[in-house]
């Protein structure tokens, strides 16, 4: 990404920016997309230090730098040979610069592990620990043109894993066979980290069993995330096997129905919350008001759901759509005891309405 160089630098700023409104003087990043957003590369075990003023400094494990410049645009990088080299190296360089407020993100991804947070508390007791996982999140929520094209294109690619899972859902297949199908053609076509999850049965996000499969009459639902260059988009689509009665068909215009009104109701300026709402209160007039799983959307980008994330973080339920967000609806499954009735797309917030990229 070092073509990118001035895209992921001004992050940096805008970053240290909002890290000086908030008197934080330094920052410890460990959460894997975080470091992707600033670094423009994935790496294993991420750590990188972000002044509130001057370079950023990253460090990898030894014999890993030169291959890390090559992919990222970053040139502090420092190399260590043991875990204790790594937390060592970052006290120093908290204590060497004066720094006395430390925001770290208080997240649950990968290498953001609770004993890192213990172990930095017992190192730097003078120094206080502040959580930005808001701040970065805030700034990541609203994309830039170049992280659109990135899920345009991560979206061309799940609609070809769709089109194979069309192709091949048939009675007696196990979910796992298909999770396998979909992603040997992700990857094939570029996605790194693909997420499949497939169902057979009413499960909301089902990672694949060997043991479940196809029945010749019922529903099969498949969810799939691509990510281009480590953005992800989101698509989910029910299929319908033989001739599984009424309440499938009822249950997919049900949802039909109501992926239309939330495409009318999802616009700038608008809460949430209010199009929940409102959805809430159709599927209860089409009598599937138990089987709606509430939150409608979620945002996508560098993690397949981010905030807002309106599906598990009720809170940001009251977080207004806005212009360059981009947006999975409608998310939740309903729920019937045929199965996971399911569709959904991934949207670019445009001003004059939403762009479908899936």
């Amino acid at each position: 990404m070092r073509r990118y160089e001035k895209v992921f630098r001004r992050r940096v700023e805008r970053f240290q920016e909002v890290m000086r409104e908030k008197g934080i003087e330094g920052a410890v990043i460990r959460t894997l997309s975080s470091f992707i957003y600033f670094t423009g590369t994935k790496w294993l075990r991420p750590s990188i230090l972000i002044p509130a003023e001057g370079e950023p400094t990253v460090y990898v494990v030894k014999g890993e730098a030169e291959l890390f410049k090559r992919k990222s645009w970053i040139e502090n990088v420092v190399e260590f040979q043991r875990a204790e080299d790594l937390m060592a190296g970052i006290v120093g360089w908290i204590h060497s610069r004066g720094i006395n407020t430390v925001g770290l993100e208080f997240g649950i991804e990968r290498d953001a592990y609770l004993i890192f947070f213990k172990i930095f508390q017992r190192l730097n007791p003078t120094v206080e620990i502040v959580d930005i996982l808001d701040l970065t999140m805030s700034l990541r929520m609203i994309k830039d043109e170049w992280e659109l094209e990135n899920i345009k294109k991560a979206g061309k690619i799940a609609q070809q894993g769709m089109e194979v899972a069309r192709e091949i859902v048939k009675p007696g297949m196990s979910e796992l066979e298909i999770a396998a199908e979909v992603v040997h053609e992700l990857m094939v076509n570029g996605s790194e980290d693909p997420k499949v999850y497939v169902s057979t049965t009413p499960r909301a996000h089902a990672e694949p069993f060997r043991d479940l499969k196809v029945k010749e009459k019922g529903v099969v639902t498949v969810v799939i995330g691509t990510d281009w260059n480590h953005y992800y988009a989101n698509t989910a689509r029910t299929f319908v096997i033989g001739d599984p009665g009424g309440r499938v068909r009822d249950a997919i215009k049900a949802k039909e129905d109501a992926l239309k009104l939330a495409l009318e109701e999802t616009k700038i300026g608008v809460t949430l919350a209010s199009v929940e709402r409102k959805l809430a209160g159709f599927f209860r007039e089409k009598g599937f008001g138990d089987s709606y799983l509430a939150g409608y959307t979620h945002s996508v980008g560098l993690l397949i759901e981010e905030p807002p994330i309106t599906t598990i973080v009720v809170p940001q339920r009251a977080s207004k759509v806005q212009e360059n967000m981009a947006l999975a609806i409608i998310h939740p499954p309903l729920m019937i005891p045929e199965g996971a009735i399911k569709h959904e797309d991934t949207y670019i917030v445009r001003r004059n309405g939403l762009e479908r990229i899936t």
